[in-house]
């Protein structure tokens, strides 16, 4: 497809909707206001802002002029017409005779989709009661009013707006891809014309009607998600569509169900539960629709079905989930999360995941880190754990910078003063006198004189209950609720829209990066808060979400201050892994899984979450494991960002040149790790998998990690010794399989065009190994 027809505005009937029926409360007639440019003050260009106000999630490239394409009044549009559409995801915004739009594929009869956008005020509730946040009354007497479409940077973006004539509500919801792209992504501006105050409870980002599988049915569909907990993130789990949502027997009742399939986040931490991602898929290699909310403040996504088709909405933060409640007074405005729809036609989920991979790779803030993929050592897991020292720092950074790290981060504890330990004490962020000596400058140049990058551990959120901060900094600039300042675990959460807050994180930061010359941060965030802050008669969902906005602004102020910084993204592991934080941040640390026989199936699923280089995975090899077990860990972490640890001073020669082996193998394949798209020859991992397995696909080669796992409870087993792994885009082609690293452990691998099958034979259970295809 060429790019000219992504976002093309286009008049005639859609396939299959033929005398499409007005919706309930839908006015017959619908006066159309006259229509002003983009950037005047009765239209000051919807979701286009400066970086000090732009919604979250806005893409950088947003920030070039643009380049109106076409603006289209809805009398100037032909009702049963399409008002947008997307030939590469088969998709079209739709315009039915009463004014009404939804997006589905084109020829989806009416009845099956959904309004393009749903809004529960309060007073204005749903048209049909029961779990789902569909059906709602303001989203069905919502109609067109115009639409434009215009150029920024590589985007091409569409506004389709709409109004609601009963309360004077707007909605802009703004549809954008990339030329060439197999995605959408959507952000829904709210704007109150009316002259009362509308108080939002909900409000979708992207709603699709619609969906079936080859059949014309449901019961091909399947439902994919992904559970995530601390130690145990990226789980992902499939089931039957009808599983989930059963049928009912809509001819009997007359009515559709009143449940769905549903997943949502509670608190702060954005993926404590459920990763914001999610597909439905008709069949293993078939149709996939795939989606990503990007938000660290609540999200919410429901499928269900409608009228004998699958439907899909999308939600930032709600009042029944988070606690969030808007009001806009006249003139008032609110904008929503931004969510992302894929659609491929083949290929499963390897198609999908590898469209989303590059969709993340364009909303990102740009960084040099994103290609050079420095090899980093932390000096936390499994090693000094939060106590570290001059003593004991100095051998590590001498092992470290001899294995071939270019970065050497002191984690948590490097502040500690305090007898009574540093949980609930932290917050100023000096380094301590008793840990440190001679000053932590020593260390500090002692990395720089290894050739590393030093970089330190902070939770810039917090300040402990016991820190002098807690008393010195005002009320206001901390998380309250019902006028009581909240607690968690011994701490205390900043708010950063206050000034003040904001002050002393720049001034703690601005000294760590610019006096003491730390060119990497890694930012942890170790407490689910709650559903958010009360700041006067806001709602916490409003706060939460309000001081989000205000922390990636935070972030990206120290980016533009300090271009070179690299700044990791940290929830306890892999807690808030969302594209909120890792549009700006450049890693994400995928676990604190501290086994390593447990890591694999956590980092071959971490693409799913994070883009390849930005998943930053644990190695920590032992002096006490033997050579199949540092082997096992370097491989878990050569595919994504190696994180390594361990205690590698006190290797012996032989354990420290395996580990150095595998460092020199990252180094070589690092290159193509940034333009790399994963795949899964054995599908999404289960937690107990025998045989993990996962792969980058790049234009030249093709890479896989494997490891063999001994089940528990079956130990000197391991089941067989090879696994026959299908790679269907590579079937065909002559490929010359190696095995990079290690390279005398006796793994095999051999190649079957015929079947596009690698065979990979590891004749010890527990064990690893990093294979490369190319021809």
């Amino acid at each position: 497809m060429t790019g000219h027809n992504h976002a093309r505005i286009v008049s005639g009937h859609i396939g299959g909707v033929k005398s499409a029926k007005p919706r309930r409360h839908r006015p017959a007639a619908i006066a159309v206001p006259a229509v002003t440019a983009p950037g005047t003050p009765e239209n000051p260009g919807p979701l286009h802002m400066t970086r000090g106000n732009r919604p979250h999630g806005t893409v950088e490239t947003f920030a070039h002029p643009r380049r109106e394409i076409a603006l289209t009044a809805a009398a100037d549009t032909a009702r049963g017409a399409e008002v947008w559409t997307h030939e590469a995801l088969g998709l079209s915004a739709v315009v039915d005779p009463a004014g009404a739009v939804g997006l589905t594929s084109p020829g989806r009869p009416w009845e099956t989709l959904v309004p393009l956008v749903e809004v529960v005020l309060t007073g204005h509730g749903r048209v049909w009661s029961g779990e789902r946040f569909i059906d709602t009354t303001v989203g069905s007497r919502m109609v067109l009013r115009d639409q434009e479409t215009f150029e920024e940077g590589p985007w091409r973006r569409t506004v389709i707006r709409l109004a609601d004539p009963q309360t004077g509500l707007l909605a802009e919801v703004g549809l954008s891809t990339v030329a060439g792209a197999g995605f959408v992504r959507s952000q829904v501006r709210l704007v109150n014309e009316g002259d009362a105050p509308l108080h939002v409870e909900s409000v979708s980002t992207l709603t699709l009607g619609g969906i079936v599988d080859g059949a014309g049915g449901l019961d091909g569909l399947r439902v994919h998600w992904a559970d995530n907990d601390w130690l145990a993130e990226c789980r992902w789990q499939q089931t039957p569509f009808r599983d989930q949502v059963v049928t009912l027997n809509r001819a009997a009742h007359g009515h559709e169900g009143r449940g769905c399939f549903e997943r949502y986040s509670q608190g702060s931490w954005s993926t404590g539960r459920h990763l914001p991602l999610a597909a439905l898929t008709d069949g293993g290699e078939g149709e996939v629709w795939l989606w990503q909310i990007e938000s660290s403040a609540g999200w919410r996504y429901e499928t269900g079905e409608r009228e004998g088709a699958a439907y899909l909405a999308l939600f930032g933060p709600d009042d029944a989930h988070h606690q969030w409640r808007r009001t806009l007074d006249p003139g008032g405005e609110f904008t929503s999360v931004p969510g992302v729809l894929v659609h491929t036609g083949s290929g499963g989920l390897d198609a999908a995941f590898g469209e989303l991979t590059a969709y993340r790779r364009h909303i990102r803030r740009a960084h040099p880190d994103h290609r050079a993929l420095p090899v980093i050592y932390n000096d936390y897991m499994n090693t000094l754990m939060g106590d570290p020292t001059t003593d004991k720092l100095l051998p590590l950074i001498e092992a470290a910078g001899a294995a071939g790290a270019e970065v050497f981060v002191i984690d948590a504890g490097w502040y500690d003063d305090d007898a009574q330990g540093w949980w609930d004490a932290v917050g100023a962020w000096e380094a301590s006198s008793s840990r440190f000596p001679g000053g932590i400058q020593r260390v500090l140049d002692a990395i720089r004189e290894r050739g590393m990058t030093p970089g330190l551990w902070l939770e810039p959120e917090v300040v402990g209950v016991r820190s002098p901060l807690a008393d010195t900094l005002p009320p206001e600039a901390f998380f309250r609720r019902n006028g009581v300042r909240v607690a968690e675990h011994g701490r205390y959460h900043l708010d950063l829209r206050h000034p003040a807050a904001r002050a002393h994180l720049d001034d703690v930061v601005d000294r760590i990066v610019g006096d003491w010359g730390v060119g990497y941060l890694k930012l942890d965030y170790n407490v689910n808060i709650g559903p958010g802050t009360e700041n006067g008669t806001e709602s916490p969902g409003a706060g939460l979400l309000g001081h989000h906005r205000a922390h990636l602004d935070w972030l990206a102020g120290l980016l533009d201050r300090h271009p070179g910084l690299v700044l990791e993204n940290c929830g306890s592991g892999g807690l808030r892994m969302d594209y909120a934080q890792l549009a700006v941040a450049q890693l994400q640390s995928t676990s604190d899984q501290q086994d390593p026989w447990r890591y694999p199936p956590i980092a071959a699923a971490a693409a799913t979450a994070v883009a390849p280089e930005q998943a930053a995975v644990w190695a920590y090899p032992q002096p006490h494991f033997s050579p199949d077990e540092i082997v096992f860990t370097m491989v878990t972490a050569l595919l994504g960002r190696v994180h390594l640890s361990g205690f590698l001073d006190r290797m012996d020669d032989t354990r420290a040149a395996l580990v150095r082996s595998g460092i020199e193998v990252y180094k070589r394949i690092r290159p193509e790790i940034s333009g790399a798209l994963p795949f899964w020859p054995l599908g999404l991992p289960s937690w107990e998998d025998d045989w993990p397995a996962h792969g980058l696909r790049t234009d030249s080669a093709t890479y896989l990690a494997v490891w063999r796992r001994v089940p528990e409870g079956h130990a000197g087993s391991g089941g067989a010794g090879s696994r026959a792994l299908p790679i269907p885009h590579l079937r065909g082609s002559r490929q010359c399989p190696a095995v990079l690293y290690p390279t005398d452990s006796g793994a095999t691998a051999t190649w079957d065009a015929a079947t596009g099958q690698l065979t990979v034979s590891l004749p010890r259970p527990d064990t690893a190994v990093l294979v490369r295809l190319g021809a």
